[in-house]
């Protein structure tokens, strides 16, 4: 019994696996870049204790993270729930009307992992060591993971998203692990700087057919500016006054670039039942 074959791959899918396998390379074959001691506490501007929560403000301001989170598993929920409606009302309605999977699906994952970047980051803030770091990684690389795996649906194909998705997830679930034992920290970065570079160059390209409207544009904008304040945490705790760091406004910036998800999401949504309500073929079959 001959299996159906698969379409060839396009020339952005192409593009794509020389992509990783390049990043795969470098970070196999690479040089060991050692990273400075991070995991110590008074690398951090703010280290203010509130009613016995330690760096409280680097803790607490993880908190939008799981909001904008749980703000988009909602907005994909509802998704869920309209299409099973339309399912059961339209059963003949054209397959052309239904949602994206793959994208909503890689959605699911970006969502849950702002939740685990939140309590990864909250956990390690707590107190700032090598061991936890690895914690605060892994829930980040469940976030990037699904963003990499909505920006490939978007601008290269609904099929590559999840394996580009997967491709992510364990890459930097392993770079964790890799900084953690030999404090080589040239994988992370690739994972971490190599996927954004992956994101602005596909921000830079046309978008597929069945996109949501993802403006991948904004979200690079929100990270750029995380990591300026980042940066400059000791600079801005002192500007202030010591009202809030910059690695405090980081996580609020950071977990900002999850509100373009769900405003695509929102329009989606609106766009998909607009087009069920006034679908010929539906009308007939619900007549």
């Amino acid at each position: 019994m001959l299996l159906p074959s698969l379409p060839p791959l396009s020339r952005r899918e192409r593009g794509l696996l020389f992509t990783f396998a390049l990043l795969l390379l470098v970070a196999v074959f690479g040089p060991d870049l050692p990273a400075a001691d991070v995991a110590i506490a008074s690398v951090f501007a703010d280290d203010r204790a509130w009613h016995g929560l330690p760096n409280a403000m680097d803790v607490l301001s993880n908190l939008p993270f799981v909001v904008v989170g749980l703000w988009g598993l909602y907005r994909l929920n509802r998704i869920d729930r309209s299409h099973q409606q339309a399912l059961s009302t339209f059963p003949l309605a054209p397959p052309a009307s239904d949602p994206p999977d793959n994208t909503l699906d890689c959605a699911w994952l970006f969502f849950a992992g702002l939740i685990a970047a939140a309590a990864g980051s909250a956990f390690y803030h707590l107190v700032p060591d090598a061991p936890r770091l690895a914690a605060d990684r892994a829930g980040m690389a469940v976030a990037f993971a699904g963003l990499i795996g909505v920006a490939v649906c978007e601008r290269v194909s609904q099929r590559a998203g999840w394996p580009a998705a997967w491709f992510v997830l364990t890459a930097g679930l392993l770079s964790a692990e890799v900084f953690q034992e030999t404090g080589n920290v040239l994988p992370w970065a690739l994972v971490q700087f190599g996927g954004m570079a992956l994101v602005l160059t596909l921000a830079l390209s046309t978008p597929m057919r069945k996109s949501v409207g993802l403006k991948l544009g904004w979200v690079i904008f929100f990270y750029v500016l995380a990591k300026v304040f980042e940066l400059a945490d000791h600079q801005i705790y002192e500007y202030t006054q010591h009202v809030v760091s910059g690695h405090s406004l980081k996580h609020l910036t950071a977990a900002l670039a999850g509100l373009p998800v769900v405003l695509a999401l929102h329009k989606l949504e609106m766009r998909w039942q607009a087009a069920l309500r006034h679908n010929p073929g539906a009308a007939a079959v619900a007549a």
